[in-house]
């Protein structure tokens, strides 16, 4: 403690252990101190937390392709079978993992329809740009396409970090996105020389 000249307890020193002893004394209106989670819990946070990066780490990815796609229209027979991956990779990767099977319906365009609970298709959503988190894009459809492929290679980069520290059947699925994220890189870099 803080003794001053007079040998008396200073202010600070009095109201900070006040402060400790009231923050030690509180309790909830039952009288019961709020129990700390358990590891299972604790467990459960971690998951959800993992998952909830996993999946913006996607659907960022995605409305990169979505952001191509809408600055350069001609691009979209290459781009379209892509960037439905990539929503797909979104979906798997979210809640459980459980989410609609995504099928293709026209294999040119890329279009997709998503199966329902009912069992019915529903066209899948045309590319849009959203606000101003949109990513910009390149003028020239050649530079779009290199970010493109930069941002699928820092998505798989992202996905291979993420697995280390996931539970086993979460890890295979990242490892499983992060090498489809590399193929995404190479088909828009390498790929299309050919």
């Amino acid at each position: 403690m803080d003794v001053g000249r007079t040998g008396t307890v200073g202010r600070r020193a009095l109201l900070t252990a006040g402060a400790v002893a009231l923050a030690g004394c509180t309790s909830d209106a039952g009288g019961e101190r709020p129990k700390a989670p358990s590891a299972a819990e604790r467990a459960a946070r971690a998951e959800a937390r993992r998952r909830l990066r996993s999946v913006a780490t996607a659907e960022a990815l995605r409305e990169r392709y979505d952001a191509v796609l809408a600055a350069h229209p001609a691009l979209s027979a290459r781009l379209g079978p892509l960037r439905a991956a990539a929503a797909a990779h979104a979906t798997a990767l979210g809640e459980g993992g459980t989410g609609a099977p995504v099928t293709p319906v026209d294999g040119r365009t890329g279009q997709t329809a998503q199966t329902g609970k009912t069992g019915k298709n529903v066209p899948a959503p045309t590319p849009t740009v959203s606000g101003p988190s949109a990513p910009p894009v390149a003028a020239d459809p050649a530079v779009a396409l290199k970010e493109l492929a930069a941002a699928a290679r820092k998505t798989a980069d992202t996905h291979t970090d993420a697995l280390l520290d996931a539970p086993p059947e979460y890890a295979r699925l990242l490892a499983s996105v992060a090498a489809a994220a590399a193929v995404h890189a190479y088909l828009l870099t390498e790929g299309g020389r050919g």
